[in-house]
């Protein structure tokens, strides 16, 4: 990234809106926090104008990882921030890859991406109580933009049985369950699906593992290991740990099966696009439980009139401003926006908010990546305008 893009923000006092394009205005202000002035960076978008959309920006593999800015031009948005937490290290299992993964459900274009990983399996912050890895931000396919969750359903259908479906293209599986693989996960070994528990992330990978490949609809081969490579289009990878791994072992080659899934969704909405996280603030009201001692730079999405209207929000991480906010001053700057609902997204040096400067058709970074750089990221959000 050109140091200009960095350097290419309004000045530091400026309060009022810009325009970045129809329905789409920027803004940055300084806001004073218990730890000190912070500065924030912040997109609105009005959902209501037909010409805008939010949607999924990522690689174009899940086990992936690449720069907001880029991931922005790549598929021309006008704007952007960061997404989801991610699978970003592996110094617990020596050996094995990171896969650069996001932790919660992903939903593009319609179609369900992946799953969540279990709770214990996170990366990230703790979640404020009565939450977990499946709480999503998207946009319905009725235009609303809202806070839910989404659960996987799926089976694996066997010569008339079915065995339950434990997760889809997720860096980890829930003990004793089985996972899909498709050509959206990518190449990156599927390894580290079987490593840690439910409850403990850095516990030791399982050492009952199997891995069954369909192809058109039939067992094509079998592996006692987890593999890598890319998965063509029409092949499903199966991966067992423990009880998952005897059910697939008893799989044999030529064999048909049958791979079905989806996510369903807590409000029963159906979406264009989700990505996940946490929320922090419901019927505009803080969630109960944020933490307020920890300050750190942050991202996070605030919703307002109806779903109509979605703020996108990234604090600036110049060595100025790094203490940043608490969790609980973010759901508090999200309500003096005037969103009632807010969701917290990564943070720390993945924090980065992007957008087309007047008569431009590339992105700038508005806000300073606490790492002095932009760090490659799983997903994020972006705001396209026709």
């Amino acid at each position: 990234m050109a140091g200009a893009a960095l350097a290419g923000a309004a000045p530091a006092d400026a309060a009022t809106w810009t325009t970045v394009a129809a329905g789409v205005a920027y803004r940055q202000y300084d806001l004073p926090a218990a730890a000190g002035t912070t500065h924030v960076h912040v997109l609105s978008v009005d959902l209501s104008n037909t010409h805008v959309r939010l949607g999924l920006l990522y690689p174009g593999a899940v086990a992936s990882r690449a720069a907001i800015s880029s991931l922005a031009n790549s598929q021309k948005a006008v704007a952007g921030i960061n997404g989801d937490f991610f699978n970003i290290s592996e110094t617990q299992h020596p050996g094995v890859a990171a896969t650069g993964a996001s932790v919660g459900p992903a939903v593009v274009n319609g179609k369900a991406l992946k799953g969540a990983v279990p709770n214990g399996q996170r990366f990230g912050p703790a979640l404020p109580p009565g939450t977990n890895t499946k709480a999503v931000v998207g946009v319905g396919t009725d235009g609303k933009a809202r806070v839910d969750s989404l659960s996987l359903n799926g089976t694996v259908s066997v010569l008339g049985r079915r065995l339950p479906l434990g997760g889809v293209n997720q860096y980890a599986l829930a003990e004793n369950s089985i996972g899909a693989y498709t050509s959206d996960w990518g190449s990156v070994s599927r390894k580290r699906a079987t490593c840690g528990t439910d409850t403990e992330r850095a516990a030791a990978c399982s050492t009952s593992t199997y891995e069954v490949t369909v192809k058109k609809g039939r067992v094509v081969s079998t592996s006692t290991t987890p593999g890598s490579g890319t998965i063509t289009a029409g092949t499903t990878v199966l991966v067992g740990r423990e009880a998952g791994a005897a059910r697939l072992k008893k799989l044999v080659k030529g064999q048909p099966v049958a791979v079905r899934y989806g996510l369903t969704a807590a409000s029963k909405s159906a979406y264009s696009f989700a990505v996940g996280g946490y929320p922090i603030l419901s019927a505009a009201k803080p969630l109960s439980g944020l933490d307020g001692s920890v300050s750190a730079v942050r991202t996070a999405v605030g919703i307002g009139n109806g779903g109509k209207r979605v703020y996108l929000f990234a604090l600036d991480g110049a060595t100025a401003y790094r203490k940043g906010l608490t969790i609980a001053e973010v759901a508090a700057a999200l309500k003096s926006l005037g969103a009632t609902e807010g969701f917290s997204l990564d943070g720390g040096g993945s924090s980065t908010l992007v957008a087309r400067p007047a008569g431009s058709t590339k992105v700038t970074v508005r806000n300073h990546p606490s790492d002095g750089y932009e760090r490659p990221v799983a997903n994020g959000i972006g705001v396209f305008t026709k």
